[in-house]
């Protein structure tokens, strides 16, 4: 294999079986890293081994439990050797579900299921990595959602708990300074297979993008490969050792959108919702 940008390294992935997990993974190996992976899912797990062989070991594990995280770091220790870089990926979506319309028990179920996966995931997975990190003067990436700095492209839940990884981000980055830097990347309109929440039903559903190209000053929604290149430039401590507690979006421009939509392009205009800016819930920012 020619050698890359992260020749030599080893990665930690959760979620890394599909999605922008996967695409960070398929980049980590494609730049020379060896990676380990944590996923749900056995049979993205299995495609992970056939597809990139020893370059990755995979273990399969819940992001929710501390066990899975101890069993994930040990696994990837044992078969490369050292740790350098942590992704904490894994996620899932409330599908923009109103505030109104939970009562207090789907409320409550919610948000133990999000904040658990979205947010305990990510503390428990880098408290499992850490001794490993400091070791090899590491960093952390933790993936937020432009939901992280923007409302309106989620429910409450997601929303408030991508805020929190926004928050986690920068007190990691404050703890665990100089040893460790923790950065994050902010994905927005992504096509991906984010799940949805068993708590409020929607655990099978899977993101549909449909029209909110038009509400994107770049004109289209992105796939997970947009993304990698923002988790190599933070993993690549030649091009990010002076960067700690930033967030780096990658959202398409909503910062720069304004108030009024382009103008659709006649392929939009050929899309069923796309005529009625702000009504579209099909895509997570």
């Amino acid at each position: 294999m020619t050698e890359g940008r992260l020749a030599g390294r080893v990665a930690l992935v959760t979620g890394g079986g599909s999605g922008i997990g996967r695409a960070v993974v398929d980049r980590y190996v494609a730049e020379g890293a060896r990676v380990g992976v944590l996923e749900r899912d056995a049979e993205r797990a299995a495609a992970l081994v056939r597809d990139h062989g020893d370059r990755v070991a995979v273990e399969v594990g819940d992001v929710r439990t501390p066990a899975a995280h101890t069993a994930s770091v040990a696994r990837t220790l044992d078969v490369h050797g050292r740790l350098d870089v942590y992704v904490g990926n894994a996620g899932v979506y409330d599908y923009s579900a109103r505030f109104e319309d939970l009562d207090a028990d789907r409320l409550t179920a919610g948000f133990a299921e999000l904040f658990e996966t979205n947010v305990l995931g990510y503390l428990l997975g880098v408290r499992a990595a850490l001794p490993a990190l400091r070791h090899s003067g590491g960093t952390v990436i933790l993936t937020v959602s432009s939901s992280g700095l923007y409302a309106g492209g989620g429910g409450a839940l997601y929303v408030a708990s991508k805020h929190a990884v926004v928050g986690l981000i920068r007190q990691l980055a404050h703890e665990l300074a100089p040893d460790v830097r923790v950065n994050g990347v902010a994905p927005g309109a992504t096509r991906t297979a984010l799940g949805g929440l068993s708590a409020l039903g929607t655990a099978t559903r899977r993101l549909e993008p449909g029209g909110l190209a038009r509400h994107i000053p770049l004109g289209f929604v992105s796939d997970p490969a947009d993304h990698a290149g923002l988790y190599t430039l933070l993993a690549d401590p030649r091009d990010s050792r002076f960067m700690t507690g930033a967030v780096l979006p990658s959202d398409g421009g909503l910062e720069v959108r304004g108030t009024r939509p382009r103008p659709m392009t006649a392929a939009e205009q050929q899309i069923p919702g796309s005529t009625r800016p702000g009504t579209q819930k099909g895509g997570a920012l």
